[in-house]
């Protein structure tokens, strides 16, 4: 890496990456030690190597810190990473299954980036933990940006907690309560459920709650949201908890009304 470089910031490095020539930034990996501001750690989980190379060498020249396997069982036992790209299609475990696990065992960011483009096999890459569903062929500029947006929805405030009656959502440890009764959600159900108690009695359009929990470049169906919403009500034991209000979207409803539904 030329020495004139180490003093600039690292959006100029990143641009110095992008247009260098090949011979110039050959095998520079950028990390904590040689870029001061990391964007993080990611891993590319394919087993087709000519994706796999393309995607290390994209990610690498914009400035993050890439690894790249090509098994399910490699992925499980990497050091966790902050943001985990997954192919579905292993050729030892089920991609699918690769990502429940992965869900369960860390908190990395898990984007599935699949051939596989069946509205059934997003839904399930979703309900069992992926943050977000990018289907090849897409371009790097666009996985970039699901990467940044993944990122900085997992970056909240060290001691916010949204409260409202007996709901408490914890956004530093991800944990909700209903009353005494911890609740187990998914990212995407937390996400929601973060979207409406972050301005309880609003009304949340669809469309918004779809851009802040999945991307705001979501061009999915809409009716994945109908899915997650059905199960969020159902693990709160509350469902007049979250009230729909038709033709606009959702809201939290009044805790006083929420509390009264319990009632025998």
């Amino acid at each position: 890496m030329p020495p004139d470089l180490l003093g600039l910031t690292l959006e100029a490095v990143q641009v110095w990456l992008r247009y260098a020539p090949d011979s110039a930034s050959s095998g520079f990996v950028p990390s904590v030690d040689t870029v001061s501001a990391r964007l993080g750690r990611v891993l590319v989980v394919e087993d087709d190597p000519g994706i796999a190379t393309m995607l290390v060498r994209g990610l690498t020249r914009a400035g993050y810190e890439t690894g790249s396997v090509t098994t399910g069982k490699a992925a499980l036992d990497w050091p966790v990473p902050d943001v985990v790209l997954l192919d579905l299609g292993l050729p030892d475990i089920d991609g699918v299954e690769v990502c429940r696990r992965l869900r369960q065992s860390g908190d990395a960011a898990i984007i599935v980036v699949t051939a596989r483009g069946e509205e059934s096999d997003r839904v399930l890459a979703l309900d069992e933990g992926a943050d977000d569903y990018l289907i090849k062929p897409f371009g790097l500029n666009e996985l970039l940006a699901r990467i940044r947006a993944v990122q900085r929805r997992s970056h909240h405030p060290a001691t916010q907690v949204l409260q409202h009656g007996v709901l408490n959502v914890d956004l530093r440890t991800r944990k909700v309560t209903v009353g005494e009764n911890h609740v187990a959600l998914t990212p995407k159900e937390f996400a929601i459920l973060e979207c409406l108690a972050s301005d309880p009695g609003r009304t949340v359009s669809r469309q918004e709650i779809l851009e802040r929990a999945w991307d705001e470049h979501w061009y999915g169906p809409t009716k994945v949201l109908d899915v997650h919403m059905a199960a969020l009500r159902r693990k709160l034991g509350r469902p007049g908890l979250i009230e729909t209000v038709y033709g606009h979207g959702f809201r939290l409803a009044d805790p006083l009304r929420s509390t009264e539904e319990r009632q025998p």
